[in-house]
């Protein structure tokens, strides 16, 4: 058993041996190495004090680097991989790092408890893009908060630190040399990882054979759900078996026909495969987490989590997304809407996983639409979501599917409004009589985040918004038709 954690760290191949399961990567950081730029704020992945920037090799071979939030972060996981803290951004001889000396000169640090988070997101940006526009810098920085209010001078430094000479450390070229990359492929293991209660298998097989074993182990795949369970709920994990090491499953495979997408693909990668090839959903990717929780969690996590306010489940199940099961040997598949059988309860057999999920690309003359309603526009969950694919037959409805999130113990279709679409004219008419059997289908539930009522009445707005985007024929709108 190879019972030690490695990763590169200031060029140093880090170990720690019989790492244990439940150690965050900002714990070890700060408890075990002394790294307390690294902040905790909220240890749950909000507020972005704890970011630091994770590299690992792609499939192509070369380094990639990410913003991740070290708090929800299993140290075990970073296995193989190229941790970069605030401090390793200093130059030897002391210098600053553009980054770091935009933040000095547009005096973006107030207090400067934030300060770090936000430098480490705008670090994997300068990485990645030489002049970002000032809407890609707000994306970027929608993971960090700053309790000071002073984001206007943060987001200047963004813009100007692409103005500063090249550093000789940590430059755009220097992240991409050939040294990194020699150093990453000697850190990658030719057998699984072994700690005690910690499996990382390195293909399915060994997954399946695991799981068949021990079919209570816990799954885990970017840990953004079950982070929280270690540092909020105090949970001791003692058997995880973690997904990010099986190659064959961090593939997205595109077809003819559908996108496949493996169960450790991230939800980054995973939602640009899918805007490419259906755009109505970039709002939707954009606004699911904060950069670095979208860099570290799965969108197969996400549907296996089945969450009742899951904004991917919607989307997928309006365009009748299929999932690959897989038990031992044996593999099945399942269309997504009936994978959720309650709150909480999934059609999962003991030892079964999921292998990924498949997307059917878009038709010639599907409309769709994706929207959702929150308090916040950033990092914000749900109160109500809705997605809709709608087929026309020249002015009547041939398919309509709906389904929602928010209104139910699991996401699910609005099955009696669309059967009282389909078949019908494409009018206000027949939108507002089926807009009535929204209360037949769902009695949702009042909670903090919205009224029964209110869902109700938002749901059918949506409705209305989907048949006025989509170009509907019927009587014109009035004054409190919304």
């Amino acid at each position: 058993m190879d019972a030690a954690v490695r990763f590169l760290l200031d060029g140093q191949a880090i170990s720690v041996p019989e790492a244990p399961p439940t150690m965050t990567v900002l714990e070890y950081l700060r408890e075990r190495l002394g790294r307390t730029g690294t902040k905790e704020g909220c240890a749950e992945g909000d507020c972005g004090a704890c970011t630091v920037v994770l590299g690992e090799l792609t499939p192509a071979g070369r380094p990639r680097y990410r913003a991740i939030n070290s708090c929800i972060r299993l140290l075990p996981s970073i296995d193989g991989k190229e941790l970069v803290t605030v401090e390793s951004l200093q130059a030897p001889d002391g210098s600053l790092h553009p980054v770091q000396q935009a933040m000095v000169d547009q005096h973006g640090s107030q207090c400067g408890f934030c300060t770090p988070g936000f430098v480490m997101s705008l670090f994997a940006l300068y990485l990645e893009e030489a002049q970002p526009t000032r809407e890609r810098v707000l994306e970027t920085l929608s993971g960090n908060l700053c309790r000071c209010t002073g984001y206007r001078p943060i987001i200047d430094a963004a813009l100007r630190m692409g103005e500063y000479p090249a550093p000789v450390h940590w430059s755009r070229q220097s992240a991409q040399d050939a040294g990194r990359g020699k150093a990453l492929r000697a850190l990658r293991r030719e057998s699984a990882l072994k700690l005690p209660g910690w499996h990382s298998p390195r293909t399915v097989d060994e997954l399946a054979a695991i799981l068949s074993a021990h079919p209570e182990a816990l799954i885990l795949a970017g840990g953004t759900d079950v982070g929280l369970w270690v540092t909020k709920q105090l949970r001791a994990l003692s058997s995880v078996v973690y997904l990010g090491e099986i190659e064959a499953l961090q593939r997205i495979d595109i077809d003819a026909e559908t996108i496949q997408v493996g169960a450790a693909v991230s939800l980054t990668d995973a939602w640009n495969a899918i805007v490419a090839e259906y755009p109505q959903l970039a709002e939707m990717a954009q606004r699911f987490g904060s950069p670095p929780v979208r860099n570290s969690g799965t969108l197969c996590g996400n549907l296996a989590n089945g969450s009742p306010i899951g904004d991917s489940m919607p989307a997928l199940i309006a365009l009748d997304a299929e999932l690959e099961l897989r038990q031992g040997a044996q593999s099945r598949r399942l269309p997504l809407e009936r994978f959720y059988l309650g709150y909480q309860r999934r059609d999962l057999k003991p030892g079964e996983f999921i292998v990924s999920v498949s997307i059917p690309r878009a038709r010639s003359g599907l409309k769709f639409a994706n929207y959702k309603v929150s308090k916040r526009i950033d990092q914000d969950i749900s109160a109500l979501c809705v997605a809709i694919a709608l087929e026309l037959d020249g002015h009547q409805v041939r398919t309509v599917r709906i389904a929602f999130g928010g209104m139910a113990a699991v996401p699910s279709r609005a099955r009696a409004t669309e059967q009282a679409l389909t078949g019908r004219p494409w009018t206000r008419e027949s939108l507002e009589a089926a807009t009535l059997e929204l209360a037949n289908d769902f009695e949702p539930l009042s909670d903090l985040r919205a009224s029964s009522g209110y869902r109700l009445e938002v749901g059918a707005n949506l409705l209305r918004r989907f048949h006025l985007e989509q170009g509907g024929a019927g009587r014109p709108m009035r004054i409190g038709d919304v």
